[in-house]
């Protein structure tokens, strides 16, 4: 087997003994790289061809956010001979996803991608620059297993970056923050030494905000199709329509995934506590370890907000996103009971006199 191919987009020795404990035969590994819904694009090594789930790795895998997602790493079983186009039968275990809540009255998760290392949250500097969205994307990348990394793009729009980095500086401790500007290639060298072989990092960030410039400007070619900023708010024009990952030449592969116009948080697995670490900090000092930071005596978030410490905005902004997280786990449980009740009673023999009942409705209909 020729694994070559592979070790170019990520593949080391850590995955290939997670594919030897699927078990499975006559099956060859493979990474998503782009994901159409029902099917995906999958790099293996016999290159890049078409691949399906089959129908018994979905009743395995039951939860949509099970499938693959682009960036995971798969088993392949092969149609033909000297043809790249198969069918998925297994999912390796993942280093890390970056999942969103997705849309509608249900809680569901989406993934993102999968087997990411290091997550580009990109904020564009024009008129959509919004540190309380920024504080919502730091919550996803906290609880993804990836290093954030922040950039802000489009720094040729902007007449003072620096004063931009501080203000981002203030409300993400600890994270790395960048001005780029592909129009002037500002940034290019910090970015190079990012992208080693072998590193997978994802872009995410709102629509129009640059991701697929970035893409095409660190590839030295046009991977990607951009459109100009649109003149009466400055914002860029969606382009990028499904998620996707290229191969770059400084070695490391790069997830493009599309604009974001809401980002509904999912879960919390200490996402919410790292992005709003300097808050969590303060808390350590109030007098009772139950605060709620309001009127309590001896609160030390209180007095940070008193004396100009703590902005007001990104304290509304830490509530506002504890209230969705409690409220949206709390709405997953009653979800998953009601789905277990409903399979119970499937599960559940009828009596005589229940049978008799279903048999005269029926016949009744």
């Amino acid at each position: 087997m020729n694994l070559e191919i592979l070790e170019t987009i990520g593949w080391n020795s850590k995955r290939e003994t997670a594919y030897k404990q699927l078990g499975l035969e006559d099956v060859s590994p493979g990474r998503i790289v782009a994901d159409h819904g029902q099917k995906y694009r999958v790099m293996t090594e016999r290159g890049e061809g078409w691949a399906e789930m089959s129908g018994r790795l979905i009743h395995d895998l039951g939860e949509r956010s099970a499938y693959p997602a682009v960036g995971d790493w798969v088993a392949v079983r092969f149609l033909a001979n000297e043809e790249a186009n198969g069918v998925i039968h297994g999912v390796l275990p993942r280093s890390s996803q970056i999942s969103r809540r997705a849309a509608g009255s249900v809680p569901v998760e989406q993934i993102v991608a999968a087997n990411v290392d290091i997550l580009f949250l990109v904020v564009a500097l024009n008129l959509d620059f919004n540190l309380r969205r920024l504080e919502r994307y730091l919550i996803m990348a906290w609880n993804s297993g990836a290093l954030p990394i922040i950039l802000l793009s489009k720094a040729d729009l902007c007449d003072d970056p620096e004063r931009y980095i501080s203000e981002v500086e203030e409300v993400s401790p600890g994270v790395q923050v960048l001005a780029v500007s592909a129009l002037e290639n500002r940034g290019a060298e910090e970015l190079h030494k990012l992208l080693k072989p072998g590193v997978t990092v994802a872009l995410t960030g709102s629509s129009g905000s640059g991701k697929s410039t970035i893409v095409n400007w660190m590839s030295g070619q046009e991977m990607q199709r951009t459109q100009d900023i649109r003149e009466n708010d400055s914002r860029g024009r969606h382009t990028t329509t499904h998620r996707e990952m290229f191969i770059l030449p400084q070695g490391a592969v790069m997830i493009d995934t599309p604009g974001m116009r809401e980002l509904q948080l999912w879960d919390d697995e200490g996402g919410w506590s790292e992005a709003f670490g300097d808050i969590t900090e303060l808390a350590k000092e109030c007098r009772f370890g139950d605060c709620r930071h309001e009127r309590e005596a001896g609160c030390a978030v209180r007095a940070a907000l008193d004396n100009g410490q703590l902005d007001p905005k990104r304290m509304d902004n830490y509530r506002r996103t504890q209230r969705e997280l409690k409220f949206q786990s709390a709405k997953e449980r009653k979800s998953v009971r009601a789905s277990k009740s409903t399979a119970d009673k499937r599960k559940a023999p009828r009596g005589k006199g229940e049978q008799r009942r279903l048999f005269e409705v029926v016949e009744w209909e």
